[in-house]
């Protein structure tokens, strides 16, 4: 698996799917429609309803071209069962950090729903605890330069 490739539940892809139809689609034709009225209004040069109609434009194909990436490099379904003990991608890991015990998930947030922390596999923890076999011990260094130990309980595939 690349590191651009993610695990996708169903209910993931399809809420992902639904949102870059309805970008596609109805986003598109509001957006065109917002620039055209606000092209009517005149000098385009201090026209702020334009340029804010122009920006937004911008960040709704950024997202499109996001989510058409996501969706064409995506594993959906159900990552194969690691027989391993290792942290992987996908995975809901139980830890207890800097004497605290919390459940987070290493991906995408595009994958969870819900209130679970998303961690990135390229952040300073996603990267220590990744590959990091359950029961081990690790550790990262935080943004203020704090090593931080990282004791792995459990790890579990996402569902």
């Amino acid at each position: 698996m690349s590191s651009q490739q993610t695990w996708l539940t169903q209910e993931a892809a399809d809420r992902l799917a639904a949102e870059l139809a309805t970008l596609e689609g109805e986003g598109r034709k509001e957006i065109t429609a917002k620039i055209e009225a606000a092209r009517a209004e005149g000098d385009l040069k201090e026209n702020g309803g334009y340029h804010a109609a122009r920006d937004e434009q911008g960040k709704m194909e950024a997202r499109i071209r996001q989510l058409k990436q996501m969706l064409e490099n995506a594993h959906i379904g159900t990552p194969p069962a690691s027989a391993d003990g290792k942290v992987g991608a996908g995975m809901v890991v139980t830890a207890v950090i800097a004497g605290d015990e919390m459940k987070f998930l290493i991906g995408s947030r595009e994958i969870a729903s819900g209130d679970l922390d998303v961690y990135s596999e390229k952040s300073p923890l996603g990267a220590a605890v990744l590959g990091a076999e359950i029961g081990a011990t690790v550790s990262y260094t935080a943004p203020n330069g704090r090593e931080i130990k990282v004791e792995i309980k459990a790890a579990e595939f996402y569902a």
